[in-house]
């Protein structure tokens, strides 16, 4: 089911000192079951699959593709598919103030997946995080705090059925 960004909260005609309030989420396994998690700098004890903000004029795919690239070096390594899914959520308030426009309260999250024929070495942005795991699809959605991360894994651990 993709969502619309809803009028009030459209990216579209935002300055760009203001983030864009849509972005990608890229859920990173292996063929045999491995979810990639990696661990946010802040806030502390935030793990996630790679996550970003469209930048003005980006597409999702291409998003996501630098993304990878930036957050884990990962970008063509493996086959990224679009999943034809966005979700909708609510931006916390206390990430709101300063980085998006006034009166915008949500963020449309597109979702991908990047299948590896294994695990691969990963390397981070100290910046943005500080440590990653591997993990198995039921372990990898309870570390993550993200109500839409956690849907993303256990779906496509659904549709693979790992064994």
């Amino acid at each position: 089911m993709v969502e619309s960004p809803g009028s009030p909260d459209a990216s579209a005609s935002e300055p760009s000192t203001f983030k864009r309030p849509e972005s990608v989420l890229v859920v990173v396994c292996t063929l045999a079951g491995d979810f990639l998690l990696l661990r946010r700098t802040r806030p502390k004890g935030f793990w996630q699959s790679v996550t970003g903000s469209l930048a003005p004029g980006e597409t999702p795919r291409a998003a996501a593709l630098r993304e990878l690239a930036e957050e884990t070096g990962l970008a063509g390594r493996g086959t990224l598919h679009d999943l034809r899914h966005s979700a909708r959520f609510s931006i916390p308030p206390h990430w709101r103030k300063g980085r998006y426009a006034p009166g915008v309260h949500y963020n449309l999250e597109h979702w991908f997946a990047l299948w590896l024929d294994r695990r691969r070495p990963v390397r981070l942005n100290p910046r943005v995080h500080l440590a990653h795991r591997w993990l198995p699809a039921s372990q990898a959605a309870t570390l993550t705090r993200s109500w839409t991360n956690r849907s993303a894994i256990l779906t496509l651990a659904g549709l693979a059925r790992f064994g």
